[in-house]
């Protein structure tokens, strides 16, 4: 049976698509927090994650990234009340596998699903052929020299550090050692030419990427 983690910030929302959901497959867990999301999609490994796209803490665009750099096999299908062209294209961007709206109903919602853990791509009927056009087009999303200047192990190094945890924290989160902890961020902070931790955790919180 094809196990599913759901993230989602709405609890009664989180609620209602489990229990739609826990009759055809094996959920493997939820969370409403981007931090235990990560952390909990990277112990459990489901087949894929049915993930919300705006919530506190970088929403779910930072998850699908930082959970794909450990485990790319994990597949991710995003569900959300937006339709709008840059979050479609900007968690297609970090690795989401489909992007459905709310509206849809429960039993297209499982056939995505199950299509999805065959690696199939799946969009809203209304999304697919802006999609398309979209990549086409190669529509740009927001670019930050300064973020687009680490490289993706010191950004997630970056936003552990931003929110509070301390090198040895992230050594066990990330499964590296401190010394390579200590390593990026020393490069994460000659590259952004700031001096400390707190300087760093307030360039973080104005870009709202921690």
């Amino acid at each position: 049976m094809t196990s599913v983690y759901l993230v989602d910030d709405h609890r009664i929302f989180l609620s209602g698509v489990q229990s739609e959901l826990e009759d055809t497959f094996d959920i493997a867990g939820s969370s409403s927090d981007v931090d235990e999301a990560v952390d909990q999609i990277r112990r459990t490994r489901p087949d894929v994650v049915l993930i919300d796209v705006h919530m506190p803490g970088g929403g779910g665009k930072s998850v699908v990234a930082n959970v794909l750099e450990t485990n790319p096999d994990i597949r991710f299908l995003a569900l959300s009340v937006s339709d709008a062209p840059e979050d479609v294209i900007e968690m297609i961007r970090a690795g989401a596998r489909g992007y459905v709206t709310k509206s849809i109903d429960p039993d297209e919602l499982a056939d995505a699903i199950s299509r999805i853990a065959h690696g199939d791509a799946v969009f809203s009927p209304s999304l697919a052929g802006f999609v398309l056009d979209a990549f086409a087009r190669a529509v740009p999303v927001q670019e930050d020299p300064e973020l687009d200047s680490l490289t993706p192990r010191e950004q997630e190094v970056m936003r552990q550090i931003a929110r509070g945890y301390a090198y040895k924290q992230i050594a066990t989160r990330l499964s590296i050692s401190v010394k390579t902890v200590e390593t990026h961020v020393s490069s994460v902070l000659r590259k952004l030419q700031l001096s400390s931790r707190h300087e760093l955790a307030k360039w973080a919180s104005d870009r709202r990427i921690v």
